[in-house]
């Protein structure tokens, strides 16, 4: 069986590269469904073999707060029907309970798509919004980025390391939050895109997510109790047009101040992020021509 579904992969990535850009399943969509399955067997046989030891395990929460975030979760500027938004808030809360108050020992990786996968006995998804071949439908699970978004933000904010992280390669509405920074999204597809940390420390830590009517909270605890704080911010946000085609770039750069004193002792640059505009920016935002 596996090395039929070897050869049946790689024929389709043959197939795939003949017919151009399109994939089979955009000329036979009839085949999804078993591509997701397969995609999805290969990527839990990778995960047992790629040497990391997977956090699993959940306890009460611990003492200390390393840091927190919050996002608004209905976005009213999304051009959608609404109750794909209302859907999206459902799945987001079935989603972090299979997450939620998961502990990360020291040498332990924490995985989006490990823990997710054990959803179906929280409640089923509704109908939300993705993102497909750069269209935005509605899908059963749609919005669970909205999750991985604001984790991958609370670990960029703490001592855990970020070993697999997939921005959106495109960005079809302005955030609900106005104040919120650019290219900290992070999007996960079951069998292809993950989001991942790594404790690379001594301590332990642990997720803890929360909701109110308008919010949901994302909070990164440890054992033991923090001496520096981390922040997130942007540098050198701007537009550019190239082919006609609007970008967004951005540089992510991460801050630690000592607890103590509040003296800056690290500014490092994470990543430059650039990303495709799909709708009217404000007139007053410069958009220089590359």
């Amino acid at each position: 069986m596996i090395v039929f579904l070897l050869e049946s992969n790689i024929k389709l990535e043959k197939e795939r590269m003949y017919m151009g850009r399109k994939r089979l399943t955009q000329i036979l969509p009839f085949l999804l469904p078993l591509r997701i399955w397969q995609k999805n067997l290969f990527y839990r046989i990778g995960m047992k073999f790629d040497g990391n030891e997977y956090a699993k395990t959940f306890g009460e929460k611990l003492d200390y707060e390393i840091c927190n975030a919050k996002t608004l979760m209905i976005n009213k500027d999304s051009g959608h029907d609404i109750i794909f938004q209302k859907n999206k808030v459902e799945n987001l809360k079935i989603a972090s309970k299979t997450m939620n108050h998961i502990l990360i020992y020291p040498n332990e990786t924490f995985s989006f798509y490990y823990l997710s996968k054990n959803s179906k006995k929280y409640g089923k998804y509704k109908d939300g919004l993705i993102l497909v071949d750069g269209k935005i439908i509605a899908k059963e699970g749609g919005g669970l980025c909205h999750l991985s978004n604001l984790l991958h933000y609370i670990f960029l904010m703490s001592p855990l390391t970020v070993t697999e992280r997939h921005g959106h390669k495109v960005k079809s509405f302005p955030n609900p939050d106005k104040s919120s920074l650019e290219g900290i999204d992070a999007t996960i597809h079951g069998g292809w895109l993950d989001l991942k940390a790594k404790n690379e420390t001594n301590d332990i830590y642990q997720i803890d997510i929360s909701f109110d009517d308008e919010y949901m909270y994302g909070h990164i605890l440890s054992n033991r109790k923090p001496t520096v704080d981390y922040k997130i911010i942007n540098e050198d946000l701007h537009y550019v047009k190239e082919n006609d085609q609007i970008f967004e770039c951005v540089s992510v750069v991460q801050v630690e101040t000592d607890k103590k004193d509040k003296n800056i002792f690290h500014h490092k640059k994470l990543y430059d992020e650039k990303v495709l505009i799909k709708y009217e920016l404000p007139k007053d935002v410069e958009i220089k021509r590359k």
